[in-house]
């Protein structure tokens, strides 16, 4: 039982302006894990303490964890603020948070499917025309939601070990990106399979803003952030680089060893799949908001987003993950991460244990789990 929760958690990770290089800069003393309140069981307590010591460490600079749900609440953080300074963490600092931003992109375009303003079943090309070249075959919304377009990556100012890094005050607009993909060809027949790619929500971001006439940051906000109460949820504002509002420096890891400051970075690239900047509060009251339909009409989510397409090995459905723990345990979550940051929230369907944790990790676009996020999902749902 163990061994698979590892692997499934692990698979869940998986998933200033002048800054500069930071190579041979010392890091802090671990600072003590705080832990503001705890109702969960002693083996969880023990588990996610556990799991926060030593930092900030060489993987690891800081850490904010929430636990919540009928089997008990847990609140902690770890690790220092910034690296010069060796601060400690700020508890309630603000994130990039990643891909978990799909989340809220599939809530907006499901809340248009219950108002009638858009056919899941509808096509790309008949809502967007001229988007796509003939090349392509027609692709419905359904098919952008669960990742089975068929549309290859478009272009991006680079993440993989830290790649983009001296571009990273660059812009790339959605429409750029898109127009790269298409360019590239379909990578196969639209439903056929299913291959994660930022390109579908950035689609959908497009989509949002055609059949409302709005931005699609505004319409997050109204329809999503909102009414979920995520009062300290933002978007960047276009090109802006910063985090604003009390947060915690980022640092990555570059392919030559470097460790740099990654904190201000141009998000333009990842748009409605990936540049929303949040808080663990946030994103927690977002998973409990959303779970109870408060978000999406519970007919629609439950048909929509907790379950999956009909392809082969299909593990994603609209902007959630789905993952089987063991026979009687099933969470759904969403991962995200960003030079410096790194973003889980997972919940079971029913509430009875939720996790939202951030992570400061060095090297957040690895394919290989960061270990201190492992250990966090492992004591989360690996005890009682």
């Amino acid at each position: 039982m163990h061994l698979r929760i590892r692997t499934a958690c692990a698979a869940v990770v998986v998933l200033g302006l002048t800054a500069g290089p930071l190579a041979g800069t010392a890091l802090a003393a671990p600072s003590p894990t705080a832990v503001v309140r705890e109702t969960v069981s002693p083996e969880t307590d023990k588990a996610l303490r556990e799991a926060l010591k030593g930092l900030p460490d060489k993987d690891t600079t800081a850490a904010l964890v929430r636990v919540g749900g009928k089997a008990g609440t847990w609140r902690g953080s770890a690790g220092v603020h910034d690296l010069a300074s060796g601060r400690k963490a700020l508890e309630h600092g603000r994130f990039r948070a990643g891909s978990t931003t799909k989340v809220v992109t599939a809530a907006v375009v499901l809340q248009l499917a219950a108002e009638g303003r858009i056919d899941l079943d509808g096509h790309v090309q008949t809502y967007l025309p001229g988007l796509l070249s003939k090349a392509f075959e027609p692709i419905n919304v359904r098919q952008l939601l669960t990742f089975t377009s068929g549309l290859k990556p478009g272009a991006t100012l680079g993440d993989v070990n830290g790649e983009g890094y001296e571009r990273r005050f660059e812009t790339l607009t959605p429409e750029a990106v898109v127009a790269s993909s298409v360019a590239a060809g379909p990578a196969f027949r639209p439903g056929t399979q299913q291959k994660y790619a930022n390109i579908d929500y950035t689609v959908l971001g497009l989509l949002i803003e055609k059949v409302t006439g709005d931005t699609y940051e505004h319409q997050a906000a109204v329809r999503v952030l909102r009414p979920a109460g995520m009062r300290h949820t933002s978007f960047p504002g276009g090109p802006d680089p910063r985090i604003h509002g009390p947060h915690n420096r980022g640092y990555q890891i570059l392919a030559d060893g470097r460790l740099v400051d990654a904190t201000e970075w141009n998000m333009s690239d990842r748009w409605a799949a990936g540049d929303m900047i949040s808080t663990t509060q946030d994103l927690e009251r977002l998973l409990f908001a959303l779970f109870r339909g408060r978000l999406v009409p519970q007919p629609l989510l439950d048909k929509e987003m907790f379950t999956l397409p009909d392809v082969p090995n299909a593990t994603m459905s609209a902007g959630l993950q789905r993952y089987e723990l063991d026979k009687d345990t099933v969470i759904w979550a969403k991962s995200g991460a960003r030079p410096g940051y790194s973003t889980v929230i997972a919940a079971t369907r029913d509430l009875s244990r939720t996790l939202v944790f951030s992570v400061n990790a060095t090297d957040a676009k690895s394919e290989e789990s960061n270990p201190v996020a492992e250990r966090i999902l492992w004591a989360t749902f690996g005890t009682g």
